[in-house]
Protein backbone atom coordinates (compact mmCIF):
# COMPACT_ATOMS: atom_id res chain seq x y z
CA UNK A 1 0.00 0.00 0.00
CA UNK A 2 1.28 3.48 -0.93
CA UNK A 3 0.50 6.75 0.77
CA UNK A 4 -0.04 9.69 -1.58
CA UNK A 5 3.51 11.18 -1.45
CA UNK A 6 5.05 7.74 -2.02
CA UNK A 7 2.68 7.03 -4.90
CA UNK A 8 3.56 10.37 -6.51
CA UNK A 9 7.28 9.61 -6.09
CA UNK A 10 6.84 6.16 -7.65
CA UNK A 11 4.95 7.57 -10.65
CA UNK A 12 7.57 10.27 -11.24
CA UNK A 13 10.36 7.69 -10.95
CA UNK A 14 8.62 5.43 -13.46
CA UNK A 15 8.08 8.25 -15.96
CA UNK A 16 11.71 9.35 -15.70
CA UNK A 17 13.12 5.82 -16.01
CA UNK A 18 10.97 4.85 -19.00
CA UNK A 19 11.54 8.17 -20.80
CA UNK A 20 15.32 8.04 -20.45
CA UNK A 21 15.38 4.38 -21.44
CA UNK A 22 13.31 4.69 -24.61
CA UNK A 23 14.80 8.02 -25.66
CA UNK A 24 18.28 6.47 -25.44
CA UNK A 25 17.18 3.68 -27.78
CA UNK A 26 15.94 6.25 -30.29
CA UNK A 27 19.07 8.41 -30.08
CA UNK A 28 21.45 5.49 -30.67
CA UNK A 29 19.27 4.08 -33.48
CA UNK A 30 19.40 7.44 -35.25
CA UNK A 31 23.16 7.68 -34.64
CA UNK A 32 23.66 4.24 -36.22
CA UNK A 33 21.74 5.24 -39.34
CA UNK A 34 18.10 4.37 -38.66
CA UNK A 35 15.95 7.52 -38.36
CA UNK A 36 12.67 5.59 -37.98
CA UNK A 37 12.27 6.42 -34.27
CA UNK A 38 13.32 10.03 -34.89
CA UNK A 39 10.62 10.46 -37.54
CA UNK A 40 8.06 9.08 -35.06
CA UNK A 41 9.07 11.67 -32.45
CA UNK A 42 10.74 9.24 -30.09
CA UNK A 43 13.86 11.36 -29.55
CA UNK A 44 11.98 13.21 -26.88
CA UNK A 45 11.90 13.68 -23.11
CA UNK A 46 8.10 13.81 -23.21
CA UNK A 47 6.97 10.71 -21.24
CA UNK A 48 3.71 10.49 -23.18
CA UNK A 49 5.65 9.53 -26.31
CA UNK A 50 7.15 6.51 -24.58
CA UNK A 51 4.40 5.04 -22.41
CA UNK A 52 2.98 1.64 -23.29
CA UNK A 53 -0.49 1.22 -21.71
CA UNK A 54 -0.09 -2.48 -20.94
CA UNK A 55 3.47 -2.09 -19.69
CA UNK A 56 2.42 0.75 -17.40
CA UNK A 57 -0.54 -1.12 -15.95
CA UNK A 58 1.48 -4.28 -15.34
CA UNK A 59 4.22 -2.34 -13.58
CA UNK A 60 1.82 -1.27 -10.87
CA UNK A 61 -0.10 -4.54 -10.79
CA UNK A 62 2.69 -7.13 -10.86
CA UNK A 63 5.84 -4.96 -10.54
CA UNK A 64 7.04 -5.68 -14.08
CA UNK A 65 6.56 -3.22 -16.89
CA UNK A 66 8.00 -1.60 -20.00
CA UNK A 67 7.72 1.38 -22.29
CA UNK A 68 6.49 1.56 -25.87
CA UNK A 69 9.05 -0.27 -28.01
CA UNK A 70 11.21 2.00 -30.16
CA UNK A 71 10.81 1.08 -33.84
CA UNK A 72 13.99 -0.07 -35.56
CA UNK A 73 14.36 -0.88 -39.25
CA UNK A 74 17.32 -3.30 -39.57
CA UNK A 75 17.61 -2.47 -43.29
CA UNK A 76 18.90 0.98 -42.33
CA UNK A 77 21.69 -0.46 -40.20
CA UNK A 78 25.17 -1.20 -41.51
CA UNK A 79 25.57 -4.29 -39.31
CA UNK A 80 22.05 -5.32 -38.20
CA UNK A 81 22.97 -7.83 -35.49
CA UNK A 82 25.67 -5.65 -33.92
CA UNK A 83 23.77 -2.38 -34.26
CA UNK A 84 20.52 -3.79 -32.87
CA UNK A 85 22.48 -5.04 -29.86
CA UNK A 86 23.98 -1.56 -29.37
CA UNK A 87 20.58 0.08 -29.72
CA UNK A 88 19.13 -2.34 -27.17
CA UNK A 89 21.98 -1.80 -24.72
CA UNK A 90 21.49 1.97 -24.88
CA UNK A 91 18.33 1.75 -22.77
CA UNK A 92 19.75 -0.20 -19.79
CA UNK A 93 23.01 1.75 -19.92
CA UNK A 94 21.10 5.04 -19.77
CA UNK A 95 19.23 3.80 -16.69
CA UNK A 96 22.49 2.87 -14.99
CA UNK A 97 24.10 6.23 -15.82
CA UNK A 98 21.11 8.13 -14.46
CA UNK A 99 21.16 6.08 -11.25
CA UNK A 100 24.89 6.76 -10.87
CA UNK A 101 24.35 10.50 -11.34
CA UNK A 102 21.59 10.64 -8.72
CA UNK A 103 23.65 8.61 -6.25
CA UNK A 104 26.53 11.06 -6.71
CA UNK A 105 24.21 13.98 -5.94
CA UNK A 106 23.15 12.24 -2.73
CA UNK A 107 26.75 11.41 -1.77
CA UNK A 108 27.78 15.05 -2.15
CA UNK A 109 24.88 16.21 0.00
CA UNK A 110 23.08 18.00 -2.83
CA UNK A 111 19.77 16.30 -2.03
CA UNK A 112 18.02 17.13 1.25
CA UNK A 113 17.29 14.13 3.46
CA UNK A 114 13.65 13.46 4.20
CA UNK A 115 10.69 14.90 2.34
CA UNK A 116 9.22 14.17 -1.06
CA UNK A 117 12.38 15.03 -3.03
CA UNK A 118 14.41 12.45 -1.14
CA UNK A 119 11.67 9.86 -1.75
CA UNK A 120 11.62 10.67 -5.48
CA UNK A 121 15.39 10.22 -5.66
CA UNK A 122 15.19 6.90 -3.82
CA UNK A 123 12.49 5.52 -6.13
CA UNK A 124 14.16 6.86 -9.26
CA UNK A 125 17.50 5.26 -8.43
CA UNK A 126 15.96 1.92 -7.49
CA UNK A 127 13.56 1.80 -10.42
CA UNK A 128 16.24 2.71 -12.96
CA UNK A 129 18.41 -0.13 -11.73
CA UNK A 130 15.47 -2.55 -11.67
CA UNK A 131 14.51 -1.54 -15.21
CA UNK A 132 18.10 -2.07 -16.32
CA UNK A 133 18.29 -5.54 -14.76
CA UNK A 134 14.88 -6.64 -16.06
CA UNK A 135 15.59 -5.48 -19.61
CA UNK A 136 18.96 -7.21 -19.70
CA UNK A 137 17.27 -10.60 -19.36
CA UNK A 138 17.99 -12.48 -22.64
CA UNK A 139 14.33 -13.12 -23.38
CA UNK A 140 12.51 -11.44 -26.30
CA UNK A 141 11.20 -8.79 -26.46
CA UNK A 142 13.58 -7.53 -23.74
CA UNK A 143 16.79 -5.73 -24.66
CA UNK A 144 19.06 -8.52 -23.50
CA UNK A 145 17.71 -10.78 -26.26
CA UNK A 146 19.35 -8.63 -28.96
CA UNK A 147 22.69 -9.00 -27.21
CA UNK A 148 22.14 -12.78 -27.08
CA UNK A 149 21.28 -12.81 -30.80
CA UNK A 150 24.57 -11.04 -31.53
CA UNK A 151 26.51 -13.81 -29.82
CA UNK A 152 24.42 -16.53 -31.45
CA UNK A 153 25.09 -14.98 -34.87
CA UNK A 154 23.92 -16.45 -38.16
CA UNK A 155 25.24 -19.88 -37.24
CA UNK A 156 22.59 -20.29 -34.55
CA UNK A 157 19.93 -18.14 -36.18
CA UNK A 158 17.40 -20.94 -35.73
CA UNK A 159 17.69 -20.48 -31.94
CA UNK A 160 17.17 -16.74 -32.33
CA UNK A 161 14.11 -17.37 -34.52
CA UNK A 162 12.64 -19.75 -31.94
CA UNK A 163 13.21 -17.22 -29.17
CA UNK A 164 11.65 -14.43 -31.22
CA UNK A 165 8.52 -16.54 -31.68
CA UNK A 166 8.27 -17.95 -28.16
CA UNK A 167 10.14 -15.48 -25.96
CA UNK A 168 7.12 -13.33 -25.09
CA UNK A 169 5.20 -16.41 -23.92
CA UNK A 170 8.17 -17.51 -21.82
CA UNK A 171 8.43 -14.05 -20.30
CA UNK A 172 4.74 -13.84 -19.45
CA UNK A 173 4.91 -17.35 -18.07
CA UNK A 174 7.71 -16.32 -15.72
CA UNK A 175 5.75 -13.24 -14.66
CA UNK A 176 2.64 -15.31 -13.94
CA UNK A 177 4.59 -17.98 -12.04
CA UNK A 178 6.47 -15.32 -10.09
CA UNK A 179 3.34 -13.44 -9.06
CA UNK A 180 0.56 -15.97 -8.72
CA UNK A 181 2.08 -19.36 -7.88
CA UNK A 182 4.29 -18.52 -4.92
CA UNK A 183 7.53 -18.93 -6.88
CA UNK A 184 9.04 -15.43 -7.03
CA UNK A 185 11.74 -16.33 -9.54
CA UNK A 186 11.95 -12.96 -11.25
CA UNK A 187 11.45 -10.92 -8.07
CA UNK A 188 14.22 -12.77 -6.27
CA UNK A 189 16.67 -12.40 -9.14
CA UNK A 190 15.90 -8.74 -9.77
CA UNK A 191 15.88 -7.82 -6.06
CA UNK A 192 19.27 -9.41 -5.47
CA UNK A 193 20.73 -7.83 -8.59
CA UNK A 194 19.35 -4.40 -7.65
CA UNK A 195 20.73 -4.73 -4.11
CA UNK A 196 24.15 -5.68 -5.51
CA UNK A 197 24.24 -2.70 -7.90
CA UNK A 198 22.98 -0.30 -5.21
CA UNK A 199 25.66 -1.49 -2.79
CA UNK A 200 28.31 -0.95 -5.47
CA UNK A 201 27.05 2.56 -6.28
CA UNK A 202 26.98 3.65 -2.65
CA UNK A 203 30.53 2.44 -1.89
Amino acid sequence: MFDIPTLIAAIIAFLVAITIHECAHAIVANWLGDPTAKFEGRISLNPLRHLDPMGTILLFLVRFGWGKPVPVNPQNLRSPLRDQALISLAGPVSNLLLAMLLVMLIKYGLVPTGGILSTIFFFTISLNIALMVFNLLPIPPLDGSKVLFLFLGQKYAYISDWLEDNGPLVLFGLIIVSNFFGLPILQTFITRAVDFVLAALYL
